[in-house]
């Protein structure tokens, strides 16, 4: 089994958050959201993952790459990283990592974290994650006809199905995904001035290749702050639930309180401050006279004199003040 995440991206609905950082390697509960996502997508395969592809842009920072490879190694798996030069779309992003497209492969947009209980089913030719929403006209969603996909329909303006596709991909054999692209780029063939996914995922269709559809339990958006925020406090719960490690022993606790779930990483001073529920605060961070919950606080960080609620606030930052629901980028003082 081999899987190719496109992150690419800009991440531009969360800035300032991501002038430093690509939004796949923000840390959600201590973790990066891609290597998160690769986490969850290993447990529901059920198979040995043998290789990781990675798909970044060009501006990313230099040392992306190693910060993939350990995500891979991570997993038992060999990575590689690919650049997409030019943000042409979905399909031509997934073609970058052309070469990774031989036998089963998933397919994983980094910028969605789910829950799923379900088996993938590796008789079927391929299976789209889906969820059920309450507004699909916002989405790209699938029509089921005895548990077959029958239709892609990107935005529907009439309701044609409630099942939006979330975003990842399973290929029985992902050297026929690699050909269907192919011939979107070799015939110039795009959607709204891109090469689209889902025009591949039909062309197969057509060509009498069954998907099935993988529901997901939850769908948790990584896209703007407030978003964000609320994702890391979902992942914290499930992380609680499941018995993971959230508090580091190196914690220093002084006249402070912590309410759980929480991540507190290594090395973080906590000082007459009450931190929770739904924190994550990243390593060598100090809080001093503060009270904080439902927030998200990359490391280095200096808090102090500070009541947040739905705050996101990044690396080596300094905030000393009134505000509450605040969005402070990396390397910045507010006080």
């Amino acid at each position: 089994m081999k899987i190719i995440v496109p992150m690419a991206g800009i991440g531009s609905r969360l800035r300032p958050h991501t002038l430093t950082i690509p939004k796949p390697l923000t840390l959600i509960a201590g973790k990066p959201i891609v290597q998160r996502l690769v986490e969850d997508i290993v447990k529901v395969v059920d198979q040995k993952v043998e290789e990781i592809a990675f798909v970044i842009g060009p501006s990313f920072p230099k040392d992306t790459e190693e910060k993939l490879m350990k995500i891979a190694k991570s997993l038992g798996a060999t990575g590689k990283v690919f650049v997409q030069e030019q943000a042409l779309g979905t399909a031509h992003a997934i073609q970058c990592a052309k070469e990774t497209l031989e036998g089963p492969c998933v397919v994983a947009f980094a910028d969605t974290l789910f829950k799923a209980d379900f088996t993938l089913d590796a008789n079927a030719d391929g299976a789209i994650w889906v969820k059920q929403v309450e507004e699909p006209s916002a989405y790209g969603v699938v029509k089921l006809q005895e548990g077959i996909i029958t239709d892609f329909v990107e935005k529907p303006e009439e309701f044609v199905s409630d099942l939006a596709i979330i975003g990842i991909y399973y290929f029985k054999d992902g050297a026929i995904l690699r050909e269907e692209i192919q011939y979107l780029l070799d015939n110039n063939i795009k959607e709204k001035g891109e090469f689209q996914l889902t025009n591949a995922l039909e062309n197969m269709k057509q060509k009498g290749l069954k998907f099935v559809p993988g529901k997901v339990n939850e769908w948790m958006d990584c896209g703007n702050k407030a978003i964000t925020v609320e994702t890391n406090g979902r992942v914290l719960q499930f992380a609680a639930l499941e018995n993971e490690n959230l508090v580091s022993n190196t914690v220093v606790l002084d006249n402070a309180k912590i309410i759980e779930p929480c991540y507190i990483g290594e090395n973080v001073v906590l000082k007459n401050s009450t931190v929770g529920p739904n924190v994550s605060l990243g390593d060598n961070s100090v809080v001093e006279n503060a009270s904080i919950k439902n927030a998200l606080i990359q490391t280095n960080t200096t808090i102090k004199n500070a009541n947040l609620n739905q705050a996101m606030i990044g690396n080596h930052a300094y905030f000393d003040g009134e505000f509450t629901s605040v969005s402070i980028g990396d390397y910045s003082v507010l006080n």
